[in-house]
């Protein structure tokens, strides 16, 4: 066998030769990645890193039975077998109900322009230049004492998918980003912080004296942490954690965990979740967003949707098996790799913001809990139940006092979700994002 030059072709042949071995219909994938990262420490350049893969996924339908090979050597040798052996695997496979390719009428057939991909590859003396240059504005704060490292990276992915529906598409991303974590006291009495930034385009990255001082200072403000007495009280979400609380949202409305039943909203949709406030929306569209995508990882089209529209769940995340499962269709959230079925996943999800800046969400409060960082996976995604340990700054008459830390904060999402009250200081600075969020009436344990 001849292998094909470009994507597209290499991708055809595996499936018709796939199709010629027996596959009522197959799929295939090729996603080519380089990265490339520095890290700085103490002054010293620490570590150069870069890598290159190329990663090849064919998955092949014979009945309602499903088969998946993948392999990183795209030589004669190693792709001559893929296709025989993925219908051999498949017939032994047991039937899938749901197993299939999207509809052929639900593919997109256009692929929009979202600007994913910077022009070159920074060379690594930039990269250097970023890591040291983050790392020594860090350090410059007064206080901070040592240097876990600053880091600059670059990586660039390209993505083809064919069906054997007749659909063909690809597209390319590049990420750059810069990070810095420091250390400021001395002794026991230490205390760590850190910022990162990352941007499809380096020019749209803050610049490092920006970053590694926001590092720096968060370290500091973090000395002589107290303890905090056991209350109810009203929380105050950091934008930095903010986002946990949309992952625990967009979880619960994953058509796998609807479909098994395991969801604290499995029978919530169309139902009011959220306060009448509240909208949260998921862009695969938006312009070099760091999870935007032309088409889902089943080709299927994908649009920017409200998933709670003033305050009301309208939409399930869903794939085409899960779709299937649930008697409904695609909402094109599939997301996949080289070597296994796809599943429902976020692409830019974000909480649009409210009307109060942040010292009017907290003007009101007697005493409160502003979270900037949160430890452990304390959620229960059958009921709800919220329990994360946690540190930040304590508030005392609408004013951020001391630092805090030995906290665990507690509730249930179900009721923190209703009592929810967002910021107006919404950023896009990850792939997921909500302003500084006010929930009422959590259990604080403290000393």
């Amino acid at each position: 066998m001849t292998i094909p030059d470009t994507a597209q072709d290499l991708l055809a042949h595996l499936i018709a030769a796939a199709r010629a071995a027996g596959a009522d219909a197959a799929d295939a994938l090729i996603v080519n990645s380089t990265a490339s990262g520095v890290s700085y420490r103490l002054g010293k350049l620490e570590d150069v890193e870069r890598s290159e893969s190329r990663h090849l996924g064919l998955r092949v339908f014979v009945g309602q039975r499903v088969a998946f090979v993948s392999s990183s050597d795209l030589a004669r040798e190693a792709v001559d077998g893929l296709p025989e052996r993925a219908v051999a695997m498949a017939r032994l496979a047991p039937e899938d109900p749901y197993a299939g390719l999207a509809p052929a009428e639900l593919l997109a057939t256009k692929v929009p322009f979202l600007d994913l991909e910077d022009a070159g590859e920074p060379a690594v003396e930039t990269l250097i230049a970023r890591a040291k240059d983050i790392e020594a504005a860090a350090m410059a704060v007064p206080g901070v004492t040592n240097s876990e490292g600053g880091g600059a990276s670059f990586g660039r992915t390209a993505i083809a998918l064919a069906t054997s529906e007749g659909f063909f598409g690809q597209y390319a991303a590049t990420s750059s980003s810069l990070g810095v974590s420091v250390l400021a006291g001395e002794g026991t009495g230490m205390e760590r912080d850190y910022d990162g930034v990352s941007a499809r385009h380096a020019s749209d990255l803050e610049s490092v004296s920006v970053v590694g001082c926001r590092a720096g200072e968060r370290a500091v403000a973090r000395l002589n942490p107290r303890k905090a007495k056991s209350a109810t009280l009203p929380v105050i979400f950091d934008p930095r954690v903010a986002g946990g609380l949309l992952g625990h949202f967009v979880s619960a409305i994953s058509g796998s965990a609807i479909a098994r039943g395991v969801s604290f909203l499995k029978d919530r949709l169309g139902s009011e979740v959220f306060a009448p406030s509240i909208t949260i929306v998921d862009d695969p569209h938006r312009m070099r967003g760091l999870r935007s995508k032309p088409f889902d990882g089943e080709g299927v089209r994908n649009r920017r949707q409200n998933l709670i529209d003033k305050g009301v769940l309208t939409s399930w995340l869903l794939d085409c098996a899960s779709a299937r499962q649930l008697g409904l269709t695609t909402t094109g959230h599939a997301a996949r790799g080289t070597s296994g079925p796809p599943a429902p996943a976020p692409t830019n999800l974000y909480m649009e913001p409210g009307q109060l800046d942040r010292a009017q969400l907290i003007a009101d409060i007697k005493d409160g809990f502003y979270v900037t960082e949160l430890m452990g996976m304390g959620v229960n995604a059958v009921t709800g139940d919220y329990s994360r340990g946690a540190s930040g700054f304590w508030i005392e008459s609408g004013e951020i006092r001391y630092p805090v830390s030995g906290v665990t904060i507690a509730g249930n999402l179900k009721d923190m979700f209703r009592q929810l009250t967002p910021a107006n200081d919404l950023e896009f600075r990850y792939g997921t994002n909500a302003p500084t969020l006010r929930v009422e009436g959590m259990t604080i344990a403290g000393a």
